[in-house]
């Protein structure tokens, strides 16, 4: 696959609008409208399957058994399913640093390093370049599902969509006429968003995305450290809560043949601390001098998320100049993207440095400690890892709780958002003159996400009878 606009970067603005408008022939946009199963699309459980062969065992049935709490739930862990199908459907070539995952939950409040409340994408395990469309199109489809949750009439369904869709276009239009530093710089903070959604958004509206960042601010890493600490006989330590959090003291030994985990084994610990250390060795120097004045005290594995379930997690407690001066870090392991299969692979030897860079390239709200490194010989493997910081002014969105209204604003705002990432990494001149002024693109993925989200049903029924019949174990927590 080719690095993101690279196709494009030597050429004029109006080749570069000629090269996104011959897109069309390639990839119709009235073509994006539907999904249709073919005879030989991978069995979904397969795929799962497949994921769960390298992850920690004892933890797949956790992950099987969130995912099939409802098809939303279900939808966020099966990213390989579709970026199977995507894949082998034909794309526009337009290519983008793809989120890989874009559905509405990988969209909150955040952080800046400026200590700025600012709207962005959160998640980037899969993150890899791609078409344009395959994030949009996953992001549509999530929309879908979280209206069929709520009971919402397809009509409204549709309009969530399209609302997404057309805040996407518009706002790529309106980036293909700026200046290249003047797209990079962009940003979607709190305050701009107020301005920009007020003369949509009512009372409850205005009331509700007030109350969600205040309540970002107060998420920060030190109501984490409050939530996960305790004090010990032997000082400040990660508070145990298995199986979703396990100090790495706490670990039992594995059971035969099984070589996850040795449990209290002094050289694990000393390589993960390795973890540390390597990590250390990404970051810029001021960041390497402000992590040594921290000293690491504890460590403990943790669950997380959905589709993330079963990979390898450790919290990571540090302190500085005393027990009130705490950095909590999250070392995350770092695995082939689900899309590599589907765009000929990436060309990082190392998957947590994939992660990093695909971050650094889409998200404007970068973390300052944000940092990957290779531990050599964890758990009998060579293991990648990303770090980053455990929780720093994260607002969550709750789909459950919203009205067809509030949906479609927040519809509104991810769209937005993700046409800023893409404008970053992508040509927007190009992928603006696919979509054109009008509404067909609008039109043609709210089709697309009906249809999969039927797809997305189906998925979900088969996992579940999958674990009836014992071909897979669920544990729910």
């Amino acid at each position: 696959m080719t690095t993101p606009s690279a196709l494009t970067a030597s050429l004029t603005p109006a080749e570069r609008a000629a090269y996104g408008r011959s897109a069309r022939k390639r990839c119709p946009r009235s073509g994006h409208g539907c999904f249709e199963a073919g005879p030989r699309r991978p069995d979904p459980v397969d795929l799962l399957e497949r994921q769960s062969a390298t992850r920690v065992p004892e933890l797949v049935p956790i992950r099987y058994g969130r995912m099939l709490e409802s098809p939303f739930r279900f939808y966020r862990g099966a990213a390989a399913i579709m970026a199977a199908d995507l894949g082998a459907a034909p794309d526009t070539g337009l290519t983008v640093q793809l989120c890989g995952d874009a559905h509405l939950l990988n969209f909150r409040l955040l952080a800046s390093p400026e200590r700025h409340l600012v709207f962005d994408i959160n998640d980037f395990d899969e993150t890899l370049p791609g078409p344009f469309e395959w994030d949009v199109k996953r992001l549509a489809t999530s929309f879908v599902i979280a209206a069929r949750a709520n009971g919402f009439p397809v009509a409204e369904q549709n309009l969530a969509v399209e609302t997404c869709v057309r805040a996407y276009r518009r706002r790529m239009r309106e980036f293909a006429g700026m200046r290249t530093l003047d797209v990079w710089y962009a940003q979607d903070d709190a305050d701009h968003l107020r301005e920009l959604m007020a003369s949509s958004m009512g009372k409850e509206a205005r009331r509700r995305t007030a109350e969600a960042a205040a309540k970002a601010r107060t998420r920060t890493h030190l109501q984490a450290f409050a939530k996960l600490t305790r004090v010990t006989a032997e000082g400040l330590r990660i508070a145990p809560d298995p199986p979703l959090i396990t100090p790495l003291r706490d670990l039992l030994p594995a059971s035969s043949g099984n070589r996850e985990e040795p449990g209290r084994s002094q050289d694990q610990e000393n390589e993960l601390r390795t973890v540390l250390e390597g990590y250390a060795r990404t970051l810029a120097s001021e960041r390497r001098h402000l992590l040594r004045r921290y000293r690491l005290v504890d460590i403990a594995r943790k669950v997380v998320g959905v589709g993330s379930v079963g990979t390898r997690c450790w919290i990571l407690l540090l302190l500085g100049r005393d027990d009130d001066d705490p950095l909590l870090l999250q070392a995350k392991e770092a695995q082939d993207s689900v899309l590599a299969a589907h765009t000929g692979g990436d060309r990082y030897d190392n998957q947590g440095r994939r992660v990093v860079a695909g971050q650094r390239l889409i998200q404007t709200a970068g973390d300052i400690f944000l940092g990957w490194t290779h531990v050599v010989g964890l758990d009998g493997r060579d293991r990648d890892f990303y770090v980053r910081q455990l929780r720093d002014w994260k607002g969550i969105a709750r789909p459950e709780t919203m009205s067809p209204g509030l949906l479609r604003l927040f519809a509104r705002l991810c769209g937005f958002s993700l046409a800023r990432a893409h404008a970053r990494s992508g040509d927007p001149v190009a992928i603006a003159a696919y979509l054109g002024s009008g509404d067909r693109f609008d039109h043609a993925l709210s089709a697309f996400a009906q249809t999969y989200a039927d797809q997305n049903e189906r998925d979900f029924r088969a996992l579940g009878s999958a674990a009836r019949w014992g071909r897979i174990h669920t544990k729910n927590l």
